[in-house]
């Protein structure tokens, strides 16, 4: 790659991203040059269906993706296939050719990024994924520059379209889990199979990566605990709402002197927070630096247009880095995980030595002395009780009543404890619903 010459592009896979990268490329084409002070020129597709849409005669197009990859004339591969085969063997080839590389594979980067951003360091390039990360917006960028002053204390993300439109209809207009999820498939917001997003495996793919930019720690996807949000009910909603709180589906990283923790789970937040206002399919991340303090990060967390903004902002980074021609300087001002060395000794808690405030949600046969029970039970297990609600039965002639209560902080494992002995009462009645609940100080709406 010569000083100031044009980039040359090849994009494999032309779907959402793909498309979406080709057509910003194009329509914003004398834009980018101008902010650059060189072209940056797409010169190979590939996609195993060729569209009309994307026909150039100075463009080659392939559908091998493989082509691209192997294709001397290509200095950076957009990897847009998603999933892991054939995506990990063409990211690899494309390093083997000395080719950057840019991805919005989430999934590719939480599982195999620690082994793929070793062989990009090995061969002197590196694989940009800004795109990777709750579309549109920079947050990976936040992280790695704009924060790279502070010591990153928490974060917690919104960064599931999916499963935040479904929670905001249910909240707002008092919808149930299953009618929302089949519109949000009949809308394009979920897929035929929805178990990534409201189960919350996309969001854990991404709070991995965050949590490991964040902290500098290496990937470890499987210490993320994950949880979705099929389970939530219109019942824990209206309760919330009464509590002052709304539920969300955060992925929340927080660093102590104890480890790290990683959880995607439903939370329950005060609406006195700027995140809690973040409704349909949009996303946030709140982020708290020592020296900064809080800030939030909101936008369009998927589409084509959202997703091809970061992948070509991190395509435009790349040829800022090699304008002076020299690979060695690209490796160092854009490094994988924002550090050098990372702390792979750093313990991930596990979800049993998390500490944080509960949602309870019991159903509790209708009689004198109950509440004094649930109560005793509690105070056996040292867990504090900060509200309560009540209700009369729900129905005419029902010997059962919900019992809402708000716990203090907790460990999980003493939670597990109580549940247990809870459920053991004759009073109690089926599974105590369990959500947790966040404060996340500094994150107030003014």
């Amino acid at each position: 790659m010569k000083a100031n010459s044009p980039i040359r592009i090849g994009i494999c896979g032309l779907g959402t991203v793909g498309g979406g990268t080709f057509k910003l490329l194009r329509d914003n084409r004398s834009e980018i040059a101008r902010r650059l002070g060189r072209q940056l020129e797409v010169c190979h597709v590939a996609s195993r269906t060729p569209s009309s849409d994307y026909h150039d005669p100075n463009i080659r197009s392939s559908t091998d993706v493989f082509a691209v990859a192997d294709d001397p004339q290509v200095d950076v591969l957009v990897e847009s296939i998603g999933g892991f085969d054939p995506a990990r063997e063409l990211v690899e080839r494309a390093i083997g050719n000395g080719k950057h590389v840019v991805t919005a594979n989430k999934a590719l980067i939480a599982l195999h990024g620690n082994e793929l951003f070793a062989l990009a360091a090995q061969k002197g390039v590196v694989i940009a994924y800004e795109s990777a990360v709750a579309g549109g917006i920079p947050i990976i960028k936040a992280l790695r520059e704009g924060l790279a002053a502070n010591s990153i204390q928490w974060l917690a993300g919104i960064i599931n379209g999916t499963g935040n439109f479904i929670l905001t209809e249910m909240a707002e207009k008092q919808r149930d889990f299953a009618e929302v999820l089949e519109e949000a498939q009949q809308l394009g917001y979920a897929e035929a199979d929805p178990t990534f997003d409201v189960e919350g495996i996309d969001a854990a793919h991404k709070l991995t990566i965050l949590a490991s930019i964040a902290f500098g720690i290496p990937l470890q996807f499987d210490k993320t605990y994950t949880e979705g949000i099929s389970a939530v009910t219109t019942e824990d909603v209206k309760y919330a709402r009464e509590l002052g709180y709304v539920i969300k589906h955060l992925g929340i990283a927080r660093k102590s002197d104890r480890g790290v923790e990683m959880r995607v789970h439903p939370t329950l937040i005060s609406t006195k927070r700027l995140i809690a206002h973040v409704n349909g399919v949009m996303n946030a991340v709140l982020v708290k630096g020592n020296s900064v303090g809080a800030t939030l990060y909101y936008g369009a967390g998927a589409g084509a247009e959202a997703t091809a903004s970061s992948v070509v902002a991190d395509i435009m980074d790349i040829a800022r880095s090699t304008s002076d021609g020299e690979q060695k300087t690209l490796v160092n001002t854009m490094p994988s995980l924002a550090f050098n060395d990372l702390n792979a000794e750093f313990p991930v808690l596990p979800i049993s030595d998390i500490e944080t405030a509960y949602y309870l949600r019991i159903q509790a046969h209708d009689k004198v002395g109950v509440m004094a029970k649930i109560s005793s039970v509690l105070q056996n297990f040292d867990i504090n009780i900060e509200a309560v609600i009540q209700k009369e039965p729900e129905k005419h002639g029902a010997d059962k009543v919900p019992v809402v209560i708000l716990s203090d902080l907790v460990f999980e494992k003493q939670i597990d404890r109580a549940l247990e002995a809870l459920e053991a009462l004759p009073e109690i009645s089926g599974k105590i619903t369990r959500i947790r609940v966040e404060e996340l100080d500094g994150g107030e709406s003014r």
